[in-house]
This record gives C-alpha cells, structure tokens and sequence, in this order.
C-alpha cells in the first residue's frame, strides 16, 4: 500500500524489521513529567502515521462534548474543557487508533502464522488496522479472508455444537461500549451462560470485592471536583504520570489551593515529583508544580502493613471522627483492639519503612478535613490486595472521609470504560437483582450459577473445558499472566474470535480454527443501520457520556462491535426469546431503553446522556452516606498482617508498564521518564543489590521465578538496570514479563494475578 504524503513529508511505513534490543540505551530518570516534551513527542507521533489534517481533526474532538472518549484511560473530563483535552499518552492511542497503515489480506497471504508468532507486540501492533474479516482453517498456514455472513455461521455453528452454554468464553476488554457491553452480556446469557470475564478480573477486581463488601458498592467515591479540592491526598500504588497523565492537572490544581501530597510507591515516578502543565506558561518556561510533599517507597507487598501502622498512629492520638464512626459504621471495636496489638518491629519489615517514615505520614492526615485515597494496580495485585484495600477503607472511615466534599475513595481505572462494562451486566459474578432485572424485561430466565472469570476461562480452556473463546477487544493472550500457559489453553480451543481494530499476539496463538472480526474504532463514524450512531461510556468516577467519531472508517468492511454482537445472535439464536436482536443493532437508541429499565439509576438514559457532559450515576455513600451492606452501615475489617518472606540471594518483582505503553500495546520503545531507550527488555534493580548478587550494571540475565509449588517460569535475556527503589525489590515491564506470573498466584477473595509481588532470581547469561 502506497502511503499519503503530507505537508511535513511521507507518511511513516509500519516497520519491515522487528526490535533489536542491543540497541537499548540507558540514562538517568526524569525528575518531571509533561512539559514541552510530551507535546513534541505526542505530535511526532501523531503527524507520522495521520498526517498534520487528520492529527487536527482527531485531536480536537478527543474528550470534547461534541467529540469521542480517549481510547486510554478512565479519567473523567472537567466541566470545563481545554482545546486541547488530552494527554501524550491519549494523543499516542489516538494515533494507534486513526493511523493511515492497513493490514490487508495481502499481508495475511505475505505472513504466515508461524512469521507472525516469532514477531514482537510492538511489531505486530505497528503494522495497522486491519481492514476485512479473516479466517484461519484447521490446519492452516495462513489466514485467508471471509465474508461477514460466514464468519456469523462458522461462530454460530461452533457455539450450537457445544456440549453445553458453558463451553463458551465471552472475553470483554474495558473500552468496549456500554451499548455493545449491554447487547453482549444478554448474548451469553440469552445462550446459556455467566462466563463472562473482563479485564477489570486482572485489574481493579480486588477493589471491586474490597469495596462492596466495606461501603456496598464496588466502585469509588469522589468527583473530580473532590480530587481538586482536596486538603490531603494519598495517591498509592500509582504512576499517575505515565497511567493516568490527565490526573496531574487535577493533583496540580490541589496542590495550588493548599493540597498536601503523599505518593506510596516503591519508585520515585516522576509525574509525581514535578509536573509541567503543558496548558499552562509555567509549563513551558517556568519550574512546573511540585507535586508529591512525601514520598514513602514502601517495600513491595508492605502497603497493609503502612496502613496498619498509620491507622495505629492515628488511634494513638484520637484523631477519630467519633460521630460519623458512631453514626456510620459497624466493627469499630474489633478493629480497634487488633490495631492496638499491632507489632511496629513487624510492620517495619514488612513496610520497608521505619517507624519514623510511617509516622511523618499519618500526622498529616490529622491536619486534613477532606481527604481523597487514591490507588491502582501497585495496591491490587497482591496476594493480600482485597485485605489492603480495606485497610485503606478503615483509614478513611476513621476520619470520615466518604461521603463529603474533598474525601473519599478514588481507585483510579486503567481502561476507558472497563466500570461501565461492569455497570452493564459484564460480570461472571453479577448479583440476583440484575439477573431478575434481565428475566422481567425479556422474559427468560437467565442462567444463576456464577460462570468464570479470567483465570477460570484459561483453566477450563487448559482443561478441555471450554472449548469456544470470543474476545471483544483487548489482547487476551498476553495480557494473562502465565503465557506459557495461556498460550497452550487457547491453543486447546475448538474456535477462538477476536474483534479488534489491529494485529496482536492473541491473534497468532489460536484454536483449532480462528477468526479475525475487525471493528470500527472510536474515533470513527458510525453508520450503521443507515444513520448515524453514538454509543456511551463510564468513567472512573461514574459519569456517563455519550461518544462519536469524526473520522470515516478505515475499511468498508468494518463493522461496529454492536452489530458484531447482535448479527451473531441472530445467527445463533435466531428468535429464541424473542430478543428483537435486529432492531437492536440499526437504532442504539433501543438498545439505550432497554438499559434504562434493566440497570439501576439509568432511567431515562438516552435522555440524559445526550445531555453535553451526560449525567453521574448513584453512588450512595457518596451522594448520602447510607451504605449498602447487610447491616446498612460501612464495615471496619479486621486483616491479620502476613510478611512475604523472600529467600535469600532472592527479588521481589513487580511487572509495570513503560511510559511508551498503553496496557500490552506498545507505542514505542522509550521510557523516558525511566532513562530507557531504545528498547523493553531491563529489569531495575537498587545498585546494592546489583552488588550483593554480583552482577555488574549492564550485565545480561535471564529472570527465573520461583512459584510455591516449586516449579520455575523463565524470561529471558534482560539487561539490569541498577535504579533507586527499596532493597529487595525489581521491576520489568509487562507483557515481556507475565510468563513469570503463575496462574495459580492470585489475590485472595478477587483471583487477580499477583502480578506486583513475585520472588525471582537474577541468572547470568552465558556469552
């Protein structure tokens, strides 16, 4: 394909060449995020794969009112909207997105399945959006293409075939639509099942659980009103820099009122030690904002234990808001008297911290009326994440910081609408009252027993199981921990399908046959059924919004993930409940009815969310303080402290992503941020360490994980980095480092994968 040439010159051309990583250079980390920087490398970017006209008519409709959602991330939009609204890192999914390379059958014909599996995600994801549907047959080198109609019959006849419903795997990634959540969830149970894991199984999962279980409702807290106009706030186990760029504008805006900042993260990141707001003067030319006014770098998997000795310091000196515990809440006692007991020795070891540090932290919690809890994946992806989680909740209810202006609890989502899929029925877990909600309104009787999530669908999928796999959007394979695993499940399958925009590694390790379905993106118009459509998503903090592209697709053979899902059911079910499967997919509006009298607190939803801004759903604590537990009233949790012992000559490591990263798509090859360029294949490591074990910096090692049955996974060939973080401890960027993640380590009560916590060993490699 001849690419565009536009006023700066040619178009950039997907690479011939995959990484060379002995091209990977390493410098010193950053001491700020944003700046002049961030809007050159995001233009860069952008202008190499759309061209400086389509750079502007993409951009300037991202985030806006009248525009669509960033592809990245969960967090909200302000009430009053930049021109430019967004960040580099949603410039960068933009691109990914709206870029001008294709990936046509010509290529399928030029690579096989065998190329394409020796092929980096980098490489696989740089080629472009794939423009037609495609197959791969049972025994086949290549896939080849197929039309819609059948690819429909090859899906349907595969899931008619099966033994039962719950051989079928309906994966969904986080920014699928809420209209195309809403249709695929009343698919798989339409067809007989709740398997219906998501990414949020991998994420956020702990918090869901944590919080449901403390306040009644699995999700945060705040506005961004409350964030902005917080006196104090606790941001742990977060890079907001890299993760979540938007959020620095809103922690600026608090630090400028008077905010304190308290950054609990084994690293020192730089967008929370200065940020340079690339929408204002100082972010150009002056100093920017200092943002973090203490940072602890706890141990990795001591965040239970930094928050017991907090709330111990803060019981120690009455700093407790006795009406609202009294008024509010249920367990105090309990919790009291185990907080009373606690072994500051044992909380020193297991913290990383001293006393001193974890001390300096709590006496700032005292001096704040409204304080906001902020966390991610550093706090959910731990053995002991549920129990940290309510830890968090127990230090916020001790103040009463729920349900008042400038406090609360602010798990911060990695995916852009991964809450609203949740809100719209996806769950393998979803509660009785939605199930009945679903019978009353079309008039069958769902399937009751929990289906699975995750890491149950690899487990069945291994097992023979399961024997059907759809992904809607993501990259399931290597997202997974365990890819040696994974890759073998999927393997296993009868039929795996994925609807995607571009190639990735789920699309080269497939089932006995396989189906490529491609979809429209965000940022394009759609037009089914002949007008013109807009779907809606949720953010972070419950808003919900309304989404429509400006960019013609990037085939006409696209189609959009709504009408994927309602043409499937049409050619498995037929009229099987009378589920009128066809009106759904040419109007979303009648799909926007049915959740208004399906989901609660979207009454009136397509109403309401034309509105510009769209409307926040309930969130009782929130909104009244009134909590939907058993007992009506929020829970204090007891949760013994467990060490994680780590032998000798032994790391602790955590998987992250790079500052080039958007979950395992993979923009470019620098972390800037981190010094890395050039490539993804370092493990940090604290310089004495790299001492005690006797490697040099720079030295070549395999990583070998040590799981506790004994058995050992390996990635291989990282250069060490020696950089500043607890002694003990690592870390590496994911996906080239979940091979190291037994499927089998999982948080306790949310089954997401341990991901921030594995013992490993450093083996040098041979020249």
């Amino acid at each position: 394909m001849k690419l565009p040439h536009s006023p700066l010159g040619p178009l950039s051309r997907a690479p011939e060449d995959d990484i060379d990583e002995s091209d990977v250079a390493v410098g010193g980390e950053a001491h700020a995020a944003a700046g002049a920087t961030a809007v050159a490398v995001a233009m860069k970017r952008a202008v190499e794969q759309m061209g400086p006209l389509r750079t502007a008519r993409t951009l300037l409709r991202l985030n806006q009112t009248d525009g669509f959602d960033c592809q990245g991330c969960a967090w909200p939009d302000p009430e009053h909207r930049h021109t430019a609204e967004f960040c580099e890192n949603g410039a960068k999914a933009v691109t990914e997105e709206a870029t001008l390379r294709r990936v046509t059958p010509a290529f399928f014909a030029e690579h096989s399945l065998a190329d394409l599996e020796g092929r980096t995600e980098y490489w696989l994801g740089q080629q472009g959006r794939i423009t037609e549907p495609m197959v791969r047959r049972a025994g086949g080198t290549h896939y080849e293409p197929i039309g819609w109609d059948d690819a429909f019959a090859l899906m349907a006849t595969a899931l008619q075939g099966l033994d039962s419903p719950d051989e079928a795997v309906f994966y969904t990634s986080g920014k699928t639509s809420n209209e195309a959540a809403f249709v695929y969830q009343l698919f798989a149970r339409a067809y007989g099942t709740n398997n219906l894991p998501d990414c949020s199984n991998m994420c956020h999962e702990s918090t869901s659980v944590a919080l449901a279980e403390t306040i009644g409702i699995g999700k945060g807290s705040v506005s961004l009103t409350d964030v902005e106009t917080a006196e104090l706030i606790v941001v742990a186990g977060q890079n907001p820099g890299t993760n979540h760029p938007r959020m620095l504008s809103a922690l600026e805006k608090a630090k400028r009122g008077g905010a304190k900042i308290i950054s609990i993260n084994p690293l020192r990141e730089a967008g929370l030690v200065n940020f340079r707001n690339p929408q204002k003067v100082r972010g150009w030319v002056g100093q920017g904002t200092d943002l973090a006014d203490l940072h602890l770098p706890v141990r990795l998997n001591g965040d239970l234990a930094l928050f017991q000795g907090i709330a111990a310091h803060l019981v120690a000196h009455d700093a407790i808001d006795r009406t609202f515990v009294e008024q509010h809440t249920q367990g105090v006692e309990a919790w009291l008297a185990h907080v009373a007991e606690v072994d500051w020795a044992e909380l020193e070891r297991a913290s990383g911290l001293t006393r001193a540090q974890i001390e300096e932290a709590a006496e700032l919690l005292p001096a704040s009326s409204a304080t906001v809890f902020c966390w991610a994946m550093g706090i959910t992806q731990h053995r002991n994440a549920v129990a940290t989680i309510k830890e968090i909740v127990n230090v916020a209810l001790l103040q009463g910081n729920i349900g008042k202006p400038g406090a609360g609890l602010c798990p911060v989502r990695g995916h852009s609408n991964v809450q609203g899929d949740r809100t719209m029925g996806i769950w393998e877990k979803s509660p009785p009252e939605f199930l009945d909600a679903l019978q009353a309104e079309f008039g069958f009787d769902p399937p009751r027993e929990h289906g699975l999530d995750t890491v149950d669908a690899v487990r069945a999928l291994r097992d023979g199981r399961a024997r059907f796999f759809l992904g809607m959007g993501g990259n399931f394979t290597a997202a997974v921990s365990d890819t040696e695993v994974t890759e073998r499940a999927m393997r296993n399958a009868d039929l795996t399908v994925h609807v995607s925009t571009k190639l990735n590694r789920s699309h080269v390790v497939t089932g006995r046959e396989a189906l490529i379905l491609p979809a429209l993106g965000r940022s394009e118009r759609d037009r089914t059924g002949g007008t013109t459509q807009r779907v809606t998503v949720e953010d972070s903090m419950s808003a919900v919004h309304a989404s429509h592209g400006p960019l013609a697709p990037a085939s006409a053979h696209l189609r959009s993930e709504v009408d994927i899902v309602c043409s499937l059911a049409l050619a498995t079910l037929g009229d099987r409940h009378a589920i009128p499967w066809a009106e759904f997919r040419d109007d979303y509006t009648a799909i926007r009815d049915r959740i208004a009298r399906v989901v609660p607190g979207c009454e009136s939803y397509d109403e309401r969310s034309r509105q510009p801004g769209g409307f926040v759903l309930p969130h009782p604590p929130r909104d009244s303080r009134t909590f939907e537990t058993g007992s009506g009233r929020a829970v204090f949790s007891v949760s013994p402290l467990e060490v994680l012992e780590v032998p000798e000559g032994r790391l602790l490591l955590q998987t992250l992503r790079s500052h080039d990263q958007f979950n395992t798509t993979i923009y470019g090859l620098d972390d800037r941020y981190r010094g890395v360029k050039g490539g993804r294949r370092v493990v940090f490591v604290h310089p004495d360490d790299l001492r005690h074990l006797g490697l040099e910096e720079g030295a070549r090692v395999d990583i070998v994980s040590e799981a506790d049955d004994g058995s050992e996974r390996t990635a291989y060939d990282f250069r060490v980095v020696g950089y500043d973080q607890p002694l003990g401890c690592a870390a590496a960027y994911y996906p080239e480092t979940n091979p190291l993640v037994p499927l089998e380590a999982t948080a306790t009560h949310s089954n997401t994968p341990t991901s921030k916590s594995v013992v490993v060993r450093l083996m040098p490699r041979r020249a």
